[in-house]
């Protein structure tokens, strides 16, 4: 397994370009299923998560072929064995994502077996809504050895539309509604969704699907109305920008107050974060170019930060709130405020594997609950520390650049599912960090 080493208290300088979406990628991958001609996806990120969706696809008769030479590196899946319906347990369980190709195959091929996902170990995340949603479209759905079992009814194994609702105690969730949307495209009749998931990540999936031919009214609301029809065409699509990865270079450059510019800047899908980023002294300006209009979906922006960071208190929700996945990160930036603030998590109240690694680096934090405390300190201090999930690892990356001395982070096999190597990333902006085996260490 790698490691990185990291010096801390370089400031940062230069220009980042973010990349396309891990979180809209995955789905849009698995709606390739969904018809039998190609499709085509710009910009999909180089990252574990995604080679894994492809060798998944792959065991499902897909052909997929990638162009990386080209500056979009143009991703083509084309579905040419409509034979294959398991999904394996060997690739699912790498990825949380892996339970996205369940809709695709049940409303294309009329039968699927999918095993129970796997991913990062923060908490709880049961996928009963997503066979909730599946069921309400007339699916009968068994589970066996671990496996999802999945049948269309009739003999003619189609889906039929109907009333589904996708709420549940931590809100609507994002990939069940990919799973239920996937699914009604191609169902008889009409299929109205209540309670989805309202992420970017979703609305970029529709446009996909009605690019594809399907008829979707709603996309990026809490009701999609979805009209199925009898079959879906190619298309060629352009991930949007990864705005988890965007916000996590803010984070960078707020926490060794530096002025970086970053491209294909999601502005418009981080208003929550960046209102809380303001609030603790982040100044995240968008930049027109050649007097053209502001553009907030894929723009530029510079990145500055007052000399003092501010305590905040924020809640984590669904979008458009402040995301779950940027908790971790700006804990590590709260590490270094002037005062008390306070961070609640309410997606997942575990995930909080990094706080334990943040004390080892001098952090004074207190747990309540799903609640952490944050009483901001002078400094933080290189240590050995340990990454736990996908958005903890980067957490700490962020908190080790900010850092005085050396910090170890080991297994970083978990921020590689996630960020396109982050370490050449912030090579580039200046900082002192390399990628080591951990057994030369």
């Amino acid at each position: 397994m790698d490691a990185f080493i990291i010096k801390g208290g370089r400031p940062l300088h230069g220009t980042v370009r973010v990349h396309g979406s891990k979180n809209a990628s995955l789905p849009l991958m698995a709606a390739a299923l969904l018809t039998d001609s190609p499709v085509t996806l710009h910009d999909v990120p180089d990252l574990s998560d995604i080679r894994n969706m492809t060798r998944l696809l792959g065991t499902l008769g897909c052909e997929t072929s990638l162009k990386d030479a080209e500056p979009s590196r143009p991703l083509t899946i084309h579905a040419t064995d409509p034979s294959q319906t398991a999904a394996p347990y060997e690739i699912v369980k790498t990825m949380r994502a892996g339970i996205c190709v369940l809709g695709p195959l049940l409303a294309k091929r009329g039968k699927a077996r999918v095993s129970m996902p796997g991913g990062c170990a923060i908490g709880d995340r049961p996928v009963d809504l997503h066979l909730r949603g599946l069921r309400a479209l007339g699916a009968e759905i068994t589970l066996d050895a671990g496996d999802i079992v999945a049948v269309a009814p009739g003999k003619d194994q189609k889906l039929i539309g109907g009333h589904v609702f996708l709420g549940g105690p931590s809100g609507s969730t994002v990939l069940g509604t990919a799973n239920v949307l996937c699914a009604a495209v191609l169902a008889k009749g009409q299929t109205v969704i209540e309670s989805a998931a309202c992420e970017p990540e979703i609305a970029d999936l529709a446009d996909l699907l009605t690019q594809m031919g399907a008829q979707i009214q709603g996309a990026g609301s809490p009701r999609l109305i979805i009209d199925g029809v009898d079959q879906l065409s190619g298309a060629d699509h352009r991930v949007i920008p990864d705005r988890i990865e965007a916000g996590t270079y803010v984070c960078a450059a707020a926490i060794t107050h530096s002025t970086i510019t970053l491209e294909n800047f999601p502005t418009d899908a981080l208003g929550a974060a960046l209102d809380r980023l303001n609030a603790v002294g982040v100044e995240v300006t968008p930049i027109s170019t050649d007097g053209q209009p502001i553009d907030r979906h894929r723009g530029s922006v510079t990145v500055k930060t007052d000399d003092t960071l501010k305590p905040i208190q924020v809640f984590t929700q669904p979008h458009p709130g402040f995301p779950t996945d940027l908790q971790a990160q700006l804990m590590s930036l709260l590490c270094l405020a002037d005062g008390n603030s306070t961070i609640t998590e309410k997606i997942f109240p575990d995930r909080f594997l990094h706080v334990a690694e943040l004390l080892r680096m001098g952090a004074n934090l207190t747990r309540n609950g799903p609640s952490v405390v944050i009483t901001g300190a002078p400094k933080l201090i290189g240590a050995p520390v340990m990454a736990s999930d996908l958005r903890a690892s980067a957490g700490l990356v962020l908190a080790a650049l900010a850092a005085k001395g050396t910090t170890t982070i080991n297994r970083v096999y978990h921020l590689d599912r996630g960020y396109e190597r982050m370490e050449l990333t912030l090579q580039s902006l200046g900082a002192d960090i390399q990628r080591v085996k951990e057994e030369n260490l």
